[in-house]
């Protein structure tokens, strides 16, 4: 993919959930209508139109899955499960270990790349103050592995996000609960806050999150008080978003399907229910990637961004194999 050319969406998501995204560049005016479209095909549909379609499954007449639950919340789907080999890692740096299974039992080794991988693997502890953006190697036997940084005990979920390389197969998204033993202490979830700092770089959130609309989130780049206006492309984007909704970790990673490099990145979502969020932006920029992090709230009275006496923090960091934000 020229990625200075083209930047697709890669939304994993399930009918009705989140809604597909587009970014725009500085000097972009109104908003339009979200493009349907997205990684692995992972379009946001109207659940009366296609009940089955998005993240829901691979083949039509499928009912084993509601036609409006947003993806990652299940580790089996579609004939597709998510076997964790390495269920409980120890605290700080481990292999993970995993692969993909057909309904036969064998794992899968044939994926579709998008967006320079084959397959996307993001691990978030459940009380989102932790989040890893991680990229492992596929073994010949269809083994996944990648080294990750989780830095206490207590309960974590991983997602694998795909497509498996066959005909007329659509996106998923599969998760799966890990543990990492010892004496579990979980932090409260960071406040709503407008603005979110990583490494010298502030990034400001503007936009409302409504369930059951789609509306616009505006993440705009700065660096010592000046636009950054050169961010660098980075999978195909210029900026890529994960939401993860509390209490049960429902996922969505959006991703601008058009713009600039910068300051300005916008997506449209559309929350699946009203509730708290934790939303976390990728970008790079001089070289490295950085996770930007938010706590939003959807619903009659949740708008995003609200008033907080400090920016929302967690852990994020990245780097050659892993993007981690905790």
């Amino acid at each position: 993919m020229n990625t200075g050319v083209k930047i697709t969406a890669f939304a994993a998501a399930l009918a009705a959930t989140f809604g597909t995204a587009y970014g725009v560049g500085k000097g972009v005016g109104p908003v339009d209508e979200p493009r349907k479209a997205g990684h692995g095909e992972h379009a946001a549909q109207e659940p009366q139109k296609e009940a089955g379609d998005g993240h829901a499954g691979h083949e039509e007449g499928a009912t084993a899955v509601a036609p409006d639950l947003p993806g990652g919340l299940q580790v089996s789907q579609d004939g597709y499960t998510l076997a964790l080999e390495t269920p409980t890692p120890a605290a700080g740096r481990s292999t993970l270990r995993f692969s993909v299974k057909d309904a036969a039992g064998r794992k899968v080794t044939a994926f579709t790349t998008e967006h320079g991988k084959e397959l996307h693997f993001i691990v978030a502890s459940r009380d989102l103050n932790t989040f890893r953006h991680l990229h492992p190697v596929k073994a010949a036997d269809g083994t996944w592995s990648v080294d990750a940084d989780l830095p206490a005990a207590g309960g974590y979920k991983a997602f694998a996000d795909f497509k498996p390389a066959v005909k007329g197969a659509k996106g998923v998204t599969l998760g799966v609960d890990l543990s990492v033993p010892g004496a579990y202490a979980p932090k409260p979830l960071p406040a709503v806050a407008p603005t979110a700092t990583v490494d010298g770089y502030q990034v400001r959130l503007g936009g409302v999150l409504d369930p059951g609309r789609a509306g616009e989130l505006r993440l705009t780049v700065t660096k010592a008080g000046k636009p950054v206006t050169d961010l660098e492309p980075y999978l195909g984007a210029y900026g890529h978003l994960v939401a993860l909704r509390d209490g049960d970790l429902a996922y969505l990673h959006v991703h601008p399907n058009e713009g600039g490099p910068g300051p300005d990145v916008s997506f449209t979502a559309t929350a699946p229910s009203a509730g708290t969020y934790r939303l976390f932006l990728d970008f790079q920029h001089e070289g490295k990637v950085r996770t930007a992090s938010f706590t939003v709230t959807a619903g009659a009275t949740g708008k995003t961004p609200a008033k907080a006496s400090a920016p929302a923090t967690a852990e994020a960091g990245h780097d050659a194999g892993e993007h981690a934000h905790g």
